[in-house]
């Protein structure tokens, strides 16, 4: 699991079918890094989330048929950037 922070809601109109329609969110580390990832819990930009990555991804996420390989699965309460 990553710590990340949520910087704004990603919406494609066009996608794969095995995304359907997942929720997707653009998310910065704390090194500046950019991802994408599937939002399984409704994280709103400016939240700071933690993340499971490749098969755990897809068991996070309430469908697990989606094509992921990163979800955020919970927003943190409390953190402060290290």
């Amino acid at each position: 699991m990553e710590i990340w922070r949520v910087v704004d809601e990603l919406v494609c109109t066009r996608r794969v079918p095995g995304l359907g329609s997942a929720s997707l969110r653009v998310l910065k580390g704390q090194k500046g890094e950019i991802m994408v990832a599937s939002d399984a819990v409704g994280a709103p930009p400016g939240k700071w989330v933690f993340t499971a990555s490749g098969t755990a991804a897809r068991m996070a996420m309430p469908d697990r048929t989606v094509v992921t390989d990163l979800t955020i699965c919970g927003i943190i309460d409390g953190w402060k950037e290290a």
